[in-house]
């Protein structure tokens, strides 16, 4: 019977409006929240700044070399992808028990580093796949110019492809951080959804969920929507004002 007054309370436009800001600020001011939002941020933009660092010469390497192998680690690339995100995640805490990673197990697995892990595993796969897109968008001749100057491949990549490939750039951090915003089952299963310690939002909706506290969750629900949107538009913005540039 709870379950249906608060579906009933949701679907009512009155009542909904009515109290939307007060569910909110109270959910706002819960410390468990709280925590879960500054964990979201920061664990997120680790796991941006960790695909990105693998995407960019992974990409690179993807894009502009031929070599035994290459259609296999292109296919392994994309398993993150396909795989559900629960085995992901079980995958994760599966190869933690083996040498050398169970060296580290205790440190990481159901710890706040399982966190950035669990959303950079995913996140990665599609920070890859857009570098390669922006390399292959840009025109190796430069590249080729720039050695027969006497730029060694390190100076070539780093003074030439590199400000071209900016915009990717962007683009790919902005998207490994959204979908690390979002990412729920390797969470679930690798880091826990332990409060105050592992708890991120995507997690906090479904513990709302699971003691019954729908508005709750919707609220958090909110706020995901509200923080991923203000780091798309900034980054749109930044973007333009990068090709403007």
């Amino acid at each position: 019977m709870w379950l249906l007054a608060d579906v009933a309370y949701i679907t009512d436009p009155e009542r909904t409006s009515s109290t939307a800001w007060s569910v909110m600020v109270n959910t706002l001011a819960d410390a468990k929240v709280q925590y879960s939002i500054k964990l979201t941020l920061v664990s997120c933009l680790f796991s941006a700044i960790l695909s990105l660092l693998v995407a960019v010469p992974t990409g690179y390497v993807l894009s502009r070399y031929r070599f035994f192998g290459r259609n296999l680690l292109d296919a392994i690339l994309d398993i993150p992808i396909v795989l559900p995100p629960l085995v992901v995640g079980l995958s994760l805490l599966v190869l933690f028990q083996f040498w050398p990673f169970s060296l580290i197990a205790k440190g990481v697995v159901f710890q706040v580093p399982a966190v950035v892990l669990a959303q950079f595993m995913v996140a990665a796969a599609f920070a890859i796949r857009v570098m390669r897109a922006a390399f292959d968008q840009i025109d190796t001749r430069v590249e080729k110019v720039a050695l027969t100057l006497g730029c060694s491949p390190a100076q070539a990549f780093g003074l030439v492809v590199l400000p071209q490939a900016k915009q990717g750039m962007l683009t790919a951090a902005t998207l490994a951080w959204a979908r690390a915003l979002g990412e729920f089952g390797p969470l679930l299963i690798f880091a826990g959804a332990t409060r105050n310690k592992t708890e991120v939002l995507s997690t906090t909706v479904f513990l709302e969920l699971s003691i019954g506290n729908i508005q709750g969750a919707v609220a958090v629900s909110q706020i995901m929507v509200a923080i991923a949107v203000a780091v798309l538009v900034v980054a749109r913005v930044w973007g333009s004002r990068t090709l403007a540039i």
